[in-house]
């Protein structure tokens, strides 16, 4: 049964959410790091929007950063009891956030792009790989198996490269070609930086907002190389283990969530 929301509730402001502090999520009543959720506003309109930055004026009300529980809020009335006002939801409020965070990736991937932060063809990414440039992986969710097992063994097999490494599989192909100004841009590396770590954490803030509803469309978004400690993690489609070294690739797709999957060559 869903909890009351009260004026506790909702923030005094932009100003007052400084980063590492914990909100209450309006809807599951639990304490977490902002994070981890997503601040709403109403805007001049009365209409709510999510404010991706937690910039946008106003008192702010925290849902967990999750597509199942935004769209529980708005169908049991959340946004109108946490704002004590009359507002107005729109029915496409999940869809809508989905596509700003789909968008505040392809915005970080284009800064990062100009900062040359990014490396693309299957040629450079994997001289990045091997010579212990990369930072992150991304493939296009339309590009050929083939080349990202390749590049997923040269990954693995790299000593120089320690930790957890992130690969995503988040955006097609045409998408990365809009974000970086060039065409059939299939795989891309990330170089060391702060443009490249602002694309990274809003890849995992999407599969976050992804994972949690739809486990068809979300692998995981680490891979263990060598010199890492702990067991290797790998989830494949459904939730299932991944069946194969190469697969375990972070995937959020809209390909994937209408069964439609374009394969391109490498």
């Amino acid at each position: 049964m869903l909890a009351a929301t009260d004026c506790h509730d909702l923030d005094d402001g932009p100003r007052t959410t400084k980063s590492g502090s914990e909100r209450m999520c309006a809807v599951t009543r639990q304490v977490r790091p902002v994070e981890d959720l997503l601040r709403f506003v109403v805007a001049p309109d009365g209409e709510v929007l999510a404010d991706l930055k937690r910039k946008l004026p106003g008192r702010g009300l925290w849902i967990s950063a999750a597509r199942e529980t935004v769209a529980e809020a708005v169908r049991k009335g959340v946004f109108g009891r946490g704002f004590k006002r009359d507002v107005r939801v729109s029915p496409d409020l999940v869809a809508a956030t989905e596509a700003m965070l789909v968008r505040a990736v392809v915005d970080a991937l284009a800064v990062a792009g100009k900062a040359r932060q990014v490396v693309t063809g299957f040629a450079k990414v994997e001289a990045a790989l091997r010579g212990a440039e990369a930072t992150a992986l991304l493939h296009a969710t339309d590009g050929g198996a083939d080349g990202i097992r390749k590049l997923d063994a040269i990954l693995r097999q790299n000593a120089g490269i320690g930790g957890e490494f992130p690969v995503f599989a988040l955006l097609p192909s045409a998408q990365l070609d809009l974000a970086l100004g060039r065409s059939n841009v299939i795989h891309a590396a990330l170089r060391a930086g702060a443009a490249a770590d602002t694309v990274v954490a809003r890849c995992r803030g999407l599969i976050r907002f992804r994972d949690r509803s739809d486990r068809r469309t979300v692998a995981v978004s680490t891979v263990e190389v060598p010199g890492a400690s702990g067991p290797e993690t790998g989830i494949g489609a459904a939730g299932a283990p991944a069946e194969e070294p190469g697969a375990s690739v972070a995937r959020g797709d809209e390909a994937s969530t209408t069964g439609v999957s374009r394969q391109r060559d490498v």
